[in-house]
């Protein structure tokens, strides 16, 4: 064989071999960068994001949109280098995205709990900025258990046979003066339905020796109406100060967004407090390229947030639903909002 050849041909070894590394081999990080953003006040497939069926909406205008961050595993060499070149991607050590001892099919479900314990979250917080009275909530009904298909969740308990119940604790307590196979009429009324009395008969349940109802129950605003969230494939909690603020956006007169671009993220608690997220900087950057020029921080995320030193965005800071709804008034109104 020709010398040339063989030394071209020993060159080119280690680099066919390199190149089926990166195209072959996975590593164990993954990526974080801008996901999606969806407006709160419009569609997605069709359908409201934030539905609201039994009572009069008003009118919205602006946006109000939540923000994401995208997420890509099994990375193979190539794509991680070609990500972390971009400037867009952030690399994270997989083990702290998907915990070991815990599969991808258990963390997606923790995230989508997380997501759907946010939508409660955020109905309670905009219900209790509204004023509406607080009630002892239904927010899941156990399938198959003692109430399944006479009460549903969203319903609020009233009383248990012909005595008033005026708050969770009260509700528990008349229960543990009850007996496995004992029946109880509870009165309660529905959302969009007339109110009714269900008949259950209690069971058992490890651990205790009074009847068990199947219904978990909280003390929360409570109103006639429905509120659906219509977003799939979205999972974690931080969605919920946006919903919150289309549900007040949707109920009450006038605009929050006015004409402006409003982008925002932060979870919610029942009672209206807004906590940190994580990947803030992604869901910023998530924001501006959609058009967003004013940008929602829950405060703990502050100095993260002016520290990525993006421009076009006005940060304005809040701890609070209430601080949000004040903060957009000044936003719209040519006012100086709390910034980051």
């Amino acid at each position: 064989m020709n010398r040339r050849i063989l030394t071209l041909i020993v060159a080119l070894v280690p680099i066919v071999v390199f190149g089926v590394l990166l195209a072959v081999v996975t590593v164990p990080f993954v990526s974080l960068g801008p996901g999606p953003a969806f407006d709160t006040l419009g569609e997605v497939d069709g359908k409201q994001v934030v539905d609201i069926k039994g009572t009069p909406t008003h009118p919205t205008s602006g946006h109000l949109d939540m923000t994401t961050v995208s997420q890509r595993d099994d990375l193979s060499l190539a794509e991680a280098v070609t990500l972390w070149l971009s400037g867009q991607e952030q690399l994270m050590p997989r083990d702290l995205i998907y915990p070991p001892g815990k599969s991808r099919e258990e963390i997606d479900k923790d995230n989508d709990a997380d997501f759907k314990e946010s939508e409660h979250n955020a109905e309670f917080a905009a219900l209790g900025y509204l004023k509406y009275p607080q009630a002892i909530t239904v927010v899941a009904v156990s399938d198959p258990g003692p109430s399944a298909g006479k009460l549903q969740a969203g319903d609020a308990v009233q009383a248990v046979n012909g005595t008033p119940v005026a708050n969770v604790e009260r509700f528990t307590s008349f229960l543990k003066h009850t007996k496995p196979g004992q029946s109880v009429a509870v009165d309660f009324r529905r959302k969009n339905a007339p109110a009714g009395v269900a008949h259950i008969t209690l069971g058992s349940h490890k651990g205790r020796d009074y009847g068990f109802a199947g219904v978990s129950v909280m003390d929360a605003p409570w109103a006639p109406f429905v509120i659906d969230f219509n977003l799939a494939n979205v999972g974690g909690p931080s969605a919920g100060l946006m919903f919150s603020l289309a549900v007040v956006d949707k109920v009450t007169t006038g605009n929050l967004a006015g004409s402006k671009f409003v982008a925002g993220t932060g979870t919610i608690t029942a009672d209206g407090a807004v906590g940190r997220i994580g990947g803030i900087v992604h869901k910023m950057t998530a924001a501006r390229s959609a058009g967003a020029t004013v940008f929602l921080v829950p405060a703990e995320n502050c100095s993260e947030a002016t520290s990525a030193k993006l421009s076009g965005l006005q940060l304005v800071k809040v701890a609070k639903l209430d601080d949000a709804v004040n903060a957009l008034h000044a936003v719209t109104s040519g006012g100086q909002p709390p910034r980051c």
